[in-house]
């Protein structure tokens, strides 16, 4: 049985000339129904009709019933019929540029080897949840595409680089803005030498790390077993569903946004008690204006009004003694969330949230404002290194320790499973 290389080219499906402005939107899970609704509202080839179809339906409707992944295969099936998507005549890969103020990153638009995945030749840093993982797979099977792209960190090739750079020159197949005023914009690689030169190149490569979207390639690979069973004999092992669909960036061009921790409670404490237990392991001193990190090892503390810059006082693990324990939000779950405030899981724990760094510290100081909250902490975002270190060892990262920006679009190519 054939084994596909590590990534492959795809005959993808696209928005057609002069509809990707219509069509491509968010992906599905960093808007809530009700966000989704408002963005799509008069926008009937939004792909926001296919990747999160409940908005077609009425409030309250259950998103996981079998009737909203059908809507999204009939919404994506009308944009084919209707000619605002289209496939590609032969597989090819794509150069899928972000652009989000003055930060630029370009890469590429690949099918990525599920066997490669499963073997862990494509690694993994985090758990994934069933029901996430199940969601995803029904959104594939039912679509019979593969419609949101996982995003995936590799290390820098000269003969990659010097083709994307050659092809950034000439005129993309299109270029739009999304939300947050980030641009995204799509050039097509077709030459059979520069697709050779692209295949040969990541097959030099030992692993290729997954930055986010890990549950769409947990359920790409569910849906191949599926696929297998069903096809038996007929499975050849090169079909576009033995592949997934991603996006690759060289580490050099990604940046990883803090992810930080506010909590709904001191664990009985008073704020001052708070402090006092604090300043056994930590250094803090009161700042004027925002406390943002600027360094590992440097915490922000909002409580009460105010903002403090801790630093710990006692010793803490080393990256090269244990990847996870040395990362910062290790370092806080460790010394503040289990010894202080008794938030052991941070998977389960309903005193604890998240939040992206994209938001800035400006949204700390509402959620504890506001009341909802008792206290917040701003961290310093770990690094791709801190993330290949944990993926190499195996090992996976705390749950929100890395948030990525800019994001990718949803509806800017997809996989079709056959």
């Amino acid at each position: 049985m054939a084994k596909l290389p590590l990534f492959s080219p795809l005959r993808g499906i696209r928005p057609a000339p002069g509809k990707a402005q219509e069509v491509v939107a968010p992906p599905y899970d960093v808007l809530d129904c009700e966000e989704a609704r408002e963005l799509a509202a008069g926008k009937p080839w939004s792909f926001l009709h296919v990747s999160k179809a409940e908005i077609d339906f009425p409030r309250g409707a259950d998103p996981y019933s079998d009737a909203v992944y059908q809507k999204a295969a009939d919404n994506f099936r009308s944009m084919l019929d209707a000619g605002v998507i289209v496939r590609e005549k032969k597989p090819c890969f794509y150069i899928y540029g972000l652009k989000m103020g003055d930060h630029v990153q370009t890469g590429l638009v690949v099918g990525a080897c599920i066997e490669d995945y499963d073997a862990n030749r494509i690694r993994k840093h985090e758990f994934t949840r069933p029901v996430k993982e199940e969601d995803r797979a029904k959104q594939i099977r039912f679509v019979q595409a593969q419609t949101g792209p996982a995003l995936i960190a590799y290390k820098q090739m000269p003969q990659v680089d010097a083709i994307i750079k050659n092809k950034v020159k000439s005129a993309p197949a299109f270029s739009v803005e999304g939300i947050g005023g980030v641009i995204h914009t799509l050039w097509v690689v077709d030459e059979q030498t520069d697709i050779g030169i692209i295949v040969e190149s990541f097959e030099k490569q030992e692993a290729v790390y997954i930055a986010d979207g890990h549950h769409r390639a947990a359920a790409a690979s569910k849906v191949r077993k599926h696929m297998m069973a069903q096809r038996g004999a007929s499975h050849v092992g090169t079909e576009p569903y033995n592949y997934f669909l991603a996006v690759g960036y060289p580490v050099n061009e990604m940046r990883i946004w803090d992810y930080n921790r506010v909590v709904k409670d001191l664990n009985g404490l008073s704020p001052r008690i708070f402090l006092e237990k604090l300043r056994e392991n930590f250094e803090i001193r009161r700042v004027r204006g925002q406390a943002k990190p600027a360094a590992r090892r440097e915490f922000g503390l909002y409580l009460e009004g105010e903002w403090h810059l801790m630093r710990p006082a006692c010793a803490t693990p080393a990256p090269s003694v244990d990847p996870v324990m040395s990362l910062d939000v290790s370092v806080l779950s460790d010394l503040v969330l289990e010894r202080i405030l008794d938030i052991k899981d941070l998977r389960t724990s309903e005193r604890v949230d998240f939040v992206g760094g994209i938001r800035g510290l400006d949204e700390l100081e509402r959620r504890v404002d506001s009341g909802q909250m008792k206290a917040a902490f701003a961290l310093y975002p770990p690094s791709l290194d801190d993330l290949i270190a944990v993926s190499d060892a195996g090992r996976v990262m705390p749950p929100k320790s890395t948030w990525f920006e800019p994001k990718l679009a949803d509806g800017l190519v997809s996989n079709p499973l056959l």
